[in-house]
């Protein structure tokens, strides 16, 4: 049944697909997103727009801090999840050139038994907790990377801080964090591989990203962007000194417009590899993606184009197929929508919070109608700006 799903999922968007609409010119674009800026009371926002797989537009508006110094499209903006995109597309380049396979029991990338492997409880989980539960083994590179782990978002939420199996890896998906930290674990444990390099050759330097890290740069301090949270505050940027695969990366507007083109592009992939970035692999079948272990619904309740790919969640909207990721913390709000139809992107990282409640408006403003699930990625009592 799962399998035939996904194979309506990929074929839906091939029937019934709307013309794309002229994408507005830039003076429009810039107009309305400083009105919906100011409608959400956000201090600062950066947008780029791709179409047709090449960078159209990018440009940067209010604050970087409290200052007052203005937010310029290439101040260093911290990334959050955006880096769990960034982190797939690096493994579909290693699952391409074989040095992993997607589906390989993570036990074959290793030396040891996962659980036998000391605590660096400063960089990963304690895996020693997992020695009586042998399901480590049915972990693939494919299900850490579509969050169908079974583990928590990160295993220090849980009550005793104590990594666990929520649920059968593979049977459902349940937004984890920790199943990418897992992956970077194999990779440079296992394979000696560091992701930091690896990131930086294969992705950052590849599509042009002379000022995105997986860690702080001193040169980063002369233009970075502090944030913002809910209630108005203003919180520094954190200098990251650890790669993170789940979210440490730092970056500009200017380099994500470079990413988003060469992503939605196939840049440095085959065609086969591209496609598999962003198949729907997995239906998710609960009603938001946090808190990441609720039930899931019934099945005439779930959102049938909803699944997700390698790092990306996939949908089908007016427009046919897209996908997207966010990026989130208390301080900061990032969004990435494509359509493959037209090779259409639209980027926004905020340095404020508040920022989100503008990425319906503004993403549908430039692209048209898309079908981007807003409601699942943030809740259905989150409050948007028209």
């Amino acid at each position: 049944m799962r399998r035939a799903v996904l194979l309506l999922l990929t074929l839906v968007p091939l029937a019934g697909v709307a013309a794309q609409p002229p994408i507005p010119t830039p003076s429009r674009i810039d107009a309305e997103a400083q009105r919906l800026m100011r409608a959400a009371n956000a201090r600062g926002m950066a947008i780029a727009v791709i179409d047709g797989g090449k960078v159209a537009h990018i440009a940067a508006y209010g604050e970087r801090n409290s200052a007052g110094e203005p937010l310029q499209t290439d101040t260093v903006m911290y990334a959050a999840s955006l880096t769990k995109m960034a982190f797939g597309h690096l493994v579909a380049q290693l699952a391409q050139d074989n040095v992993i396979d997607l589906d390989a029991s993570i036990a074959r990338g290793l030396d040891r038994p996962l659980p036998d492997y000391p605590a660096e409880p400063k960089k990963y989980a304690d895996y020693t907790v997992l020695a009586d539960d042998e399901r480590w083994r049915r972990l693939t590179p494919r299900l850490l990377l579509n969050h169908s782990s079974g583990f928590a978002n990160f295993g220090f939420l849980e009550p005793d801080g104590k990594l666990k199996f929520h649920f059968d890896p593979g049977s459902r998906y349940g937004y984890s964090g920790e199943g990418l930290i897992l992956l970077q674990f194999v990779l440079e444990r296992g394979l000696g591989q560091d992701v930091g390099t690896l990131m930086q050759q294969r992705v950052f330097d590849r599509f042009g990203m002379p000022r995105t890290s997986m860690i702080w740069r001193e040169d980063f301090a002369t233009n970075l962007a502090d944030g913002w949270t809910a209630d108005g505050s203003s919180e520094p940027h954190d200098e990251r000194s650890r790669v993170r695969a789940a979210g440490s990366m730092d970056t500009t507007i200017a380099d994500m417009a470079h990413f988003a083109a060469g992503y939605v592009s196939g840049e440095g992939l085959s065609a086969e590899s591209r496609r598999e970035l962003v198949r729907p692999q997995l239906p998710i079948t609960t009603a938001s993606q946090f808190p990441t272990l609720q039930a899931e619904l019934p099945p005439s309740q779930r959102r049938a184009d909803l699944a997700a790919g390698l790092g990306v969640v996939t949908f089908s909207g007016p427009q046919g197929a897209g996908f997207y990721k966010g990026g989130h913390d208390d301080a900061v709000g990032n969004t990435l929508v494509c359509i493959e139809q037209g090779q259409r992107c639209v980027v926004i990282l905020g340095n404020d919070v508040r920022a989100e409640a503008t990425f319906p408006a503004l993403v549908a403003f430039v692209l048209g109608p898309t079908g981007t699930p807003w409601e699942w990625e943030y809740g259905t009592n989150k409050a948007f700006v028209h």
